[in-house]
């Protein structure tokens, strides 16, 4: 985890300061029939993760984020604000929306850097009156960067992913996941199961998750941003990890590109669609957005010179049957999403500027059939939406 101060940036070119456009020049840059609208739900503090889902159980979608060291429900449709936790400990990076005790409502669950802490925070009866009780997964894990949900071991429950990536014992520079125990409020910690041990160096980022290799189980992706923060000298690599019959065992490390400098997210897609899984990605501690192509994971730029796009999503952004892609760089203070053509040609598409981020999450807030963008703000101090103009 750091800071833009302590970032390694490259200086922007002077053509750049003067005309605001060109960090697309050579890129291909549509334009919207109608802008995005851009909406503040929350603003006064730098905010590194924000989670949209139904927390209050009416049916609109609510949003939580960490900021200022406080976990702040913030209740649609007026965005009304309550406090989940106070605590100097829960200064969160990533998180996630997750029904942990089966009891079918959304819970919260919250990762903090390093020290490496996940707690999960349950909703009550009465979300909007009661206090929400936080229990612990896990504290013995540390530089938890990226926390991503997926049935692992395929007990048709959700389990949770998490990078390891400081050099700390007891788990240094590895890849880790944890299935829901039963009896999930009463247990002191969730048992840790390593899948990458001591194999995922040089400051890993975000995770991937899906079927990379047809062979019907899940596989994980993540990415090594390197630099001078790093230690160990090895970073700046997109790697994918290949998962065996039993998902507690080592599982074995597939290195798509060890050329890849400030390297962050990575999730699998066929993104021209020839039936096989290729790999979209961002040099979030550095400039661009990429995908790679399989079986020979051959690299193409999406966009090359977008600078510092920390955060990423891949979906089908425009409802065609394709899968697209969207950031939001906080180098550029842009953000953005590639329209796919179905065959691996992307268009770049401005949604917001002036808007910095960390996070990033699609998902219809409005409720209005199709997908807007949620942003984190570290250095903008602020959580928004954009609203999606193409669909009435």
């Amino acid at each position: 985890m750091s800071t833009r101060s302590i970032c390694q940036v490259t200086a922007l070119p002077l053509l750049m300061l003067v005309f605001p456009h060109a960090f697309l020049r050579g890129q291909t840059e549509g334009q919207d029939s109608r802008p995005w609208e851009k909406h503040t739900v929350y603003e006064g503090a730098s905010c590194m993760t924000a989670i949209a889902a139904d927390f209050t159980g009416d049916g609109k979608l609510d949003i939580i984020c960490s900021a200022a060291n406080k976990t702040r429900l913030l209740i649609a449709p007026d965005w009304r604000e309550m406090i989940l936790s106070d605590s100097p400990d829960h200064n969160f990076i990533h998180s996630e929306a997750l029904d942990v005790d089966g009891d079918g409502d959304m819970d919260y669950v919250g990762a903090r850097y390093n020290p490496g802490l996940i707690v999960w925070i349950e909703q009550p009866d009465e979300p909007e009156n009661q206090a929400w009780k936080v229990h612990l997964v896990s504290e013995q894990v540390h530089g938890i960067h990226g926390l991503i949900q997926g049935d692992v071991d395929g007990d048709g429950r959700a389990d949770l992913l998490a990078t390891s990536a400081q050099p700390l014992p007891p788990y240094p520079e590895s890849l880790v996941w944890f299935s829901i125990p039963e009896n999930v409020r009463d247990v002191a910690e969730w048992p840790v199961n390593v899948f990458a041990r001591q194999d995922a160096p040089g400051l890993t980022h975000y995770l991937g998750f899906g079927d990379v290799n047809g062979d019907g189980r899940p596989d994980a992706a993540t990415g090594a941003k390197g630099g001078p923060q790093d230690p160990s000298g090895k970073g700046e690599w997109f790697a994918w990890w290949e998962a065996p019959k039993d998902p507690r065992g080592a599982w074995k490390k597939h290195m798509l590109s060890d050329q890849q400098p400030g390297a962050t997210n990575i999730h699998p897609s066929d993104v021209n669609g020839d039936g096989l899984v290729d790999f979209v990605a961002s040099r979030g501690h550095g400039r661009g957005v990429v995908w790679f192509e399989a079986p020979a994971w051959n690299e193409h730029a999406i966009h090359a010179s977008i600078q510092e796009p920390h955060c990423l999503v891949v979906v089908d952004m425009d409802d065609d049957g394709d899968e697209d892609a969207a950031t939001c760089a906080f180098g550029d203070k842009i953000a953005a999403w590639f329209e796919n053509d179905g065959q691996g040609r992307f268009q770049t598409h401005i949604v917001g500027r002036d808007q910095e981020a960390y996070d990033i999450r699609a998902v219809d807030l409005d409720q209005d059939q199709d997908l807007d963008l949620l942003v984190a703000g570290r250095g903008s101090n602020n959580v928004v939406w954009y609203e999606n103009p193409r669909l009435p």
